[in-house]
């Protein structure tokens, strides 16, 4: 068979009409027109919303997270500080490759039931958190067992070396890092600082890999310099836990103030907790009984009405009152002394020292209920100590128009009012500061305190005499070798389900030393004691003696005892 040339195919030679060619050549530049448009709304109109929607696949805001700045006591002890931590999360659908032995290995590090384990695993999301602020060591053992699907992100935990000792002060801050009571929430936003950022681009893997934002720098919190002294606040603790074990109390508190600045140089209360361990968390624990808590104050209160009505010159020292045999009829109540064979007629010095309460009506007598309230409300009575303490009580001092007569005589020696134990501790500084009132503080001072004056200096003098008598041999039989001490016991009653209750008193003791000149004042509380007596000289006494002589030594206050005292201290050390 014969073939034909190439150019002699007939196919070839065959023309298309010209209208499929233009048609074809319409198509391609319509082709061509579209792309064209396409790129000209991708690359030009669009380009804006396309940039935000890549940003927003790829672009991420990292917060870069600010230090929480440190509480320290007032010679740099530690009492609060953030330390590296982790947060431990999983994919539940990876995590079911890990074996069983995994699971519980996991649960025992964490701290997590097993069983509540494998249910928060088995969630359908793709992401949960397992726990947080898990200590650095704790979080090293996880990795190591290479668990799929389980992750660990940096974060930080509080930390409080001094544990349960200076629980209430210092306070707590949950796992956002924000203080939630004591000196954390107080000072939270000083401590907090301010977190910075970082816009950076990451992979798909998440991975960063450029910055497309200058870095904002976190601004880490300040350092908080705390008034108290770590060895100060140990030694009330301790005094106040054993305290509690042998009188078998069902709690107690104290303070110390410093008399010259008014810093608050401890402030325990019992029962407490440990910070470091909020897992559970007993909430009667929680109450910093020495600023939320009031009582009715009863003797300790006697020589404010005595000093006002000295101050007032209403009566002299060498005033006389006819407390009779210790029963005393009045306002159709009948007012009852300790002593009840009775003190007989005694000066205003007798009445502070056997704390008669016969005398102190008589001594309110002569004082008009503005008066009394006048003074009690410069005293700080009434009103929330001003130290920025979250649950600071005011107590309560009902208004004079008010006051019953037999009222105000109970006032005169602590009853009908109420006082936080901050409160009464406040109030003695008259007495250690010449008749003036020092501000208190919860931070260290660098500059000299704000007084108010309440009584004259004279005043103040015979009252501080009368004081040291009261707490020595013939009163509440307080001592502390080597140094002169005054104070005043205090016995109230408690109120159960609004009744003064027969069984149960709360045993006070408040005073300052040394008298020749006072530096420091100490107030203690023990609440319901069920074995050892229940006055405040026989239960708190003891523990005022105890804080008083372990502080001077601290500070390093000279005695001021006469020199067989002094003897008779080292000759007691020697055999102890």
């Amino acid at each position: 068979m014969k073939r034909l040339p190439f150019f002699d195919n007939p196919v070839l030679r065959g023309q298309l009409p010209m209208w499929r060619a233009r048609l074809v050549l319409i198509l391609v530049f319509i082709g061509f027109a579209a792309l064209a448009g396409r790129a000209l709304f991708l690359q030009g109109i669009s380009t804006h919303f396309l940039q935000q929607q890549g940003e927003r696949r790829y672009e991420r805001t990292l917060v870069l997270t600010a230090t929480r700045g440190k509480i320290l006591d007032r010679n740099g002890v530690v009492l609060a500080s953030s330390v590296p931590a982790r947060a431990i999360w999983a994919i539940p659908d990876d995590i079911k490759q890990a074996g069983a032995q995994q699971i519980t290995a996991l649960a025992g590090l964490l701290e997590i039931p097993e069983a509540d384990l494998r249910r928060r695993l088995n969630d359908d999301r793709n992401f949960v958190y397992l726990k947080h602020q898990v200590p650095m060591d704790v979080a090293d053992k996880i990795k190591d067992l290479k668990i799929p699907g389980v992750h660990q992100q940096p974060e930080t935990m509080r930390y409080y070396p001094e544990g349960d000792v200076t629980a209430h002060i210092v306070g707590f801050d949950n796992i956002e890092d924000q203080g939630q009571e004591g000196v954390e929430l107080t000072f939270n936003k000083q401590l907090s600082g301010r977190d910075g950022s970082r816009r950076v681009i990451k992979d798909r893997l998440g991975r960063v890999i450029e910055d497309v934002q200058a870095v904002n720098p976190p601004v880490n919190g300040r350092d908080l310099t705390l008034s108290i002294d770590t060895r100060i606040q140990y030694l009330v603790y301790k005094a106040l836990q054993d305290a509690m074990a042998r009188h078998q109390a069902r709690a107690a508190s104290g303070v110390v103030v410093d008399a010259k600045t008014g810093e608050i140089l401890a402030m325990a209360s019992l029962p407490t907790f440990d910070p470091n361990h909020r897992e559970t968390l007993p909430m009667d624990a929680l109450r910093n009984r020495t600023v939320t808590d009031t009582f009715e104050p009863g003797s300790i209160m006697k020589p404010f009405t005595a000093a006002l009505a000295l101050d007032l010159g209403r009566i002299t020292t060498s005033t006389m009152f006819a407390t009779g045999n210790g029963r005393f009829q009045y306002q159709g109540n009948t007012i009852t002394d300790v002593e009840h064979g009775g003190n007989g007629t005694i000066n205003v010095a007798d009445v502070l020292r056997f704390s008669s309460n016969i005398g102190m009506t008589l001594i309110s007598e002569k004082l008009e209920p503005h008066e009394m309230w006048d003074c009690f409300t410069a005293l700080g009575l009434g009103q929330a100590p001003q130290i920025g303490f979250p649950g600071a009580a005011p107590g309560r001092l009902r208004p004079w128009a008010r006051w019953r007569l037999i009222e105000k005589a109970t006032m005169a020696y602590g009853y009908g009012l109420s006082v936080s134990l901050l409160q009464a501790a406040h109030a003695y500084t008259v007495f250690a500061r010449d008749g003036d009132m020092v501000s208190l503080s919860l931070v260290k001072r660098d500059s000299a305190p704000t007084s108010m004056r309440v009584y004259s200096s004279r005043t103040a003098a015979l009252i501080r005499s009368m004081l040291e008598a009261a707490a020595g041999p013939g009163g509440s039989k307080i001592s502390v070798p080597g140094y002169r001490i005054a104070g005043k016991s205090g016995t109230a009653r408690m109120i159960v389900n609004g009744r003064y209750s027969l069984q149960s008193y709360r045993s006070s003791f408040v005073g300052f030393a040394p008298v020749s000149d006072p530096r420091i004042i100490v107030a203690v509380s023990v609440e319901d004691p069920k074995v050892g007596g229940y006055y405040g000289a026989v239960v708190s006494g003891p523990v005022f003696a105890r804080v008083v002589g372990g502080t001077l030594r601290m500070l390093g206050v000279q005695p001021d005892a006469p020199l067989d005292s002094t003897v008779a201290m080292v000759n007691s050390e020697t055999v102890r």
